[in-house]
Order: structure tokens, then C-alpha cells, then sequence
């Protein structure tokens, strides 16, 4: 029988390891797909079927989730949706 000896660090390392990719809304971490063409793919086809958000089931929600998937992997996405948080808190600093 064999004895592992882990040490901290290891322990660390596998938690990173396992930790899944995620974007943050509103204080609140959501997952998304390991896989980089598994968030495009996703994120591009929330974007297409949000355009038809005026028929039934499907909705213009679907338009910015699927911006934020692409963000993480697009950097134009990305920049976009960090200068829009940013007015954002400015905006909300300037109410209180």
C-alpha cells in the first residue's frame, strides 16, 4: 500500500487546477466552459439568439450573457466591458 504525502502546496495547486473559469456578475461568480471553443461557441450562438429576442422562449437577455462569456476570451469584448463597469461605479459613486 502506498502512502501519498501532500503537502500544502500541493494542495493548492490542484485547487487551482480545479477551479473553473468564471465571470462575475454583480458580486456573483457564474461558471463557464472549461474549454476556450466551448465559450465561443457558446457566447456566439447567446448573441445570434438574442437578436431574435422579440419571439417566444428566446429573449434580448441573451445579448449581453452572451458578451460576458465572450469577454473572457476576446480582448476587444473585454476592454469594452471593463470601461463600461468602470462608468458604471463612477456613476453610481456620484448618487451617494
Amino acid at each position: 500500500m502506498q502512502q501519498h504525502n501532500t503537502s500544502p502546496q500541493d494542495a493548492d495547486d490542484d485547487r487551482r487546477r480545479k477551479k473553473r473559469p468564471h465571470v462575475s456578475i454583480a458580486g456573483r461568480r457564474l461558471p463557464i466552459p472549461h474549454s476556450r471553443p466551448a465559450r465561443l461557441l457558446s457566447g456566439g450562438v447567446l448573441v445570434l439568439l438574442g437578436i431574435f429576442g422579440f419571439l417566444p422562449v428566446l429573449g434580448f437577455w441573451m445579448i449581453p450573457v452572451g458578451l460576458l462569456i465572450l469577454s473572457y476570451d476576446l480582448a476587444a469584448i473585454r476592454r469594452w466591458r471593463r470601461r463600461l463597469e468602470v462608468w458604471w461605479h463612477r456613476r453610481k459613486g456620484r448618487r451617494d
